[in-house]
């Protein structure tokens, strides 16, 4: 399965979900159900720490049978490739090959945290794909991604992996790295929504949801190879950022931005709907109604 394979599969657009975790939870398996009947069948989920994060892909496969269950993103720190290749193939033998893992490489502290030199970070992901590729069970290439911004850790995910997962980027991202990287790699950018028509409350939840990002280094580097600068660089973001890096609005807003995506040369959108405390289902029955108007919008 290939970058193109893959990006037919997943459809132009799927659920990242930070609610999807815990998922031996009976809610968070109603709610997968949900989706895979709605049609929205690219599940993603964040890594985090890693710690039980491969248990609720195994209860998120189980619950929606026709979905793709996908890590955005999974540090390489905390888990061997040897450990990771080895439990996708059990998930496979479970439940087919519907998971794919997308790598990280974090930040010095994660690495030392695992007892890990974080080196350069391009020779430090290339080492851990080594080893994904030389495990008992290797994981293929195009059953992994890489959560890559800047152009050599894209180059990297382009020739060794499926293609990118990128975070807290604009559509102007998805076109600079098509014109990059060429038709083939899959280009699934993370996009963050609020569902709100107010400015004042749909920036706040924006600020609440993605803001601290904003400080941290690898993001503002990505930001001002954008055109970004300090002015917009403030603690919680510029609203000119702000509106940039988060989709809000009414359905429509959100669907304008979701084909700016596709139009610009993304394959896929994994939309984070923010400003809820709780799993976001009335938002994503309005997702969903949007994806057939956006099929075939990046072909």
């Amino acid at each position: 399965m290939s970058g193109r394979q893959l990006a037919q599969r997943l459809g132009p657009v799927g659920v990242w979900s930070m609610e999807l975790r815990g998922a031996s939870k009976p809610a968070v398996q109603d709610a997968a159900a949900e989706l895979d009947a709605l049609g929205l069948r690219a599940l993603w989920i964040p890594g985090l720490d890693g710690n039980g994060v491969l248990d609720d892909v195994d209860h998120l496969l189980r619950a929606a049978p026709h979905s793709t269950v996908l890590l955005g993103i999974l540090g390489i720190w905390g888990h061997s490739a040897d450990d990771v290749a080895s439990r996708v193939a059990r998930l496979d033998e479970a439940h087919g090959p519907r998971t794919v893992i997308g790598f990280g490489v974090s930040d010095h502290a994660s690495a030392k945290n695992h007892g890990h030199d974080y080196g350069n970070p391009i020779d430090s992901m290339a080492a851990y794909l080594d080893g994904v590729d030389t495990a008992p069970t290797p994981l293929p290439p195009s059953r992994r991604l890489l959560g890559a911004l800047g152009p050599r850790m894209v180059t990297l995910a382009a020739d060794r992996t499926a293609g990118i997962h990128p975070f807290l980027v604009p559509p102007a991202y998805s076109a600079h790295q098509r014109a990059a990287i060429g038709p083939d790699p899959l280009i699934a950018p993370h996009q963050a929504v609020v569902l709100d028509t107010d400015p004042d409350r749909a920036r706040a939840a924006a600020r609440a949801g993605v803001g601290m990002f904003i400080g941290f280094p690898a993001y503002q580097n990505n930001l001002r190879r954008l055109g970004y600068d300090d002015s917009d660089l403030v603690p919680g973001g510029s609203d000119r950022l702000i509106d940039a890096l988060v989709a809000w609005g009414s359905i429509d807003d959100i669907e304008q931005r979701l084909r700016e995506h596709l139009d610009a040369g993304a394959d896929h959108v994994a939309v984070h709907v923010l400003g809820s405390d709780a799993i976001p289902l009335t938002a994503w029955r309005e997702l969903a109604t949007v994806v057939p108007t956006l099929t075939g919008a990046s072909a």
